[in-house]
């Protein structure tokens, strides 16, 4: 038989009163809006329209909508009934920080072990009893043991027991404090959490212009990208790329965002010192900020789109005259540690 992979994130089947809690709309009714509990096992809640918002509503399409997934407050629980009544209206700035951070932690601590349950043909609900919610009662969230896990498993996971029951020699069923967690169970989930929770490498980037139009600007400019880059260390290395002249880019690879940032920081003030001591002059285009693999992607495609630009312009033999380039282009072929 398949194992059942559907079960809540939490020990509690029920949510508190006064809780904030993540929720997707199912549904909109005469009454108000239905929606699903992501963290209780998709359980069944009702907004109604009068919880909705604290003004006056002119169209409630605006404030609800089918399939958004956002925090509200829980107002009333019914257990026996398994009525949960919902208000939109009644949840804080606060609260919803709040929430979205515990159901983001949440989420990737419930997709580690429902990954774990199927590839061991596991019921999800056994492993969260065993591992999952022990760790939360201890740590506060699993979230924080996972991340003890990535570099000392044993330390979290050697301390969890469960009882079993056993016949004894006499024949008679004896209860024992076992380990809870097999051998087989402790590598899948250390395998997963460090596959998923390893922390990766941000990208910081900086975009500037330098000019210098000083006699052998060229080479004064150089000296400022050497300088910029020798800001750098082993765990922030910088380097500096030629966009397009005058425009350069300066990143840095780090698991440290604020310390990334400072260190572009410092690149760039030993740039602009460098390229003021011979009048040449550094504007910063784009603070250091983190980027994505879609920003690098769309950079490489603006300097690939230059450079055939400058091939086509390079190859036009009805041109007379070369564009002056203003001291800008530099040959970052030669010097070390400066790339193109």
């Amino acid at each position: 038989m398949a194992p059942n992979l559907e079960c809540r994130m939490y020990e509690a089947k029920y949510p508190e009163v006064d809780m904030a809690v993540m929720i997707q709309v199912k549904n909109i009714a005469d009454m108000g809006a239905y929606v699903s509990l992501l963290e209780y096992n998709n359980i069944e809640g009702m907004i109604l329209f009068s919880e909705l918002s604290r003004r006056r509503i002119r169209s409630v399409s605006s404030l609800i909508k089918v399939g958004r997934i956002e925090p509200v407050m829980v107002l009333r629980v019914d257990k026996e009934k398994g009525y949960i009544d919902l208000s939109k209206r009644r949840v804080s700035e606060e609260d919803i920080q709040a929430c979205e951070e515990r159901y983001n932690k949440s989420k990737l601590v419930h997709s580690i072990m429902r990954h774990v349950a199927e590839t061991l043909n596991i019921d999800l609900e056994e492993l969260y009893i065993h591992i999952g919610w022990p760790l939360y009662r201890k740590y506060g969230h699993a979230f924080e043991a996972f991340k003890i896990i990535v570099t000392d498993p044993d330390t979290v996971l050697n301390t969890l027991t469960r009882e079993a029951k056993e016949v004894g020699p006499d024949g008679q069923e004896v209860t024992k404090v076992v380990p809870a967690v097999s051998e087989e169970v402790k590598d899948s989930l250390v395998k997963n959490i460090r596959r998923r929770m390893t922390p990766q490498p941000l990208k910081i980037r900086a975009d500037i212009e330098m000019k210098c139009f000083q006699f052998d600007g060229v080479l004064h400019i150089k000296e400022a990208m050497r300088r910029a880059e020798a800001a750098g260390n082993n765990d922030c290395p910088v380097k500096i790329k030629l966009v397009a002249p005058p425009l350069y880019v300066l990143t840095t690879q780090t698991l440290d965002k604020e310390q990334g940032i400072l260190v572009l920081n410092n690149a760039i003030v030993s740039c602009t010192e460098s390229l003021e001591q011979h009048k040449g002059k550094l504007v910063v285009k784009e603070e250091p900020r983190a980027v994505s693999e879609r920003d690098d992607k769309l950079l490489a495609e603006h300097m690939a789109q230059l450079r055939q630009d400058n091939e086509e312009v390079s190859g036009d033999e009805d041109s007379e005259e070369e564009e002056d380039t203003g001291m800008g282009e530099v040959d970052v072929d030669n010097g070390p540690g400066i790339t193109e």
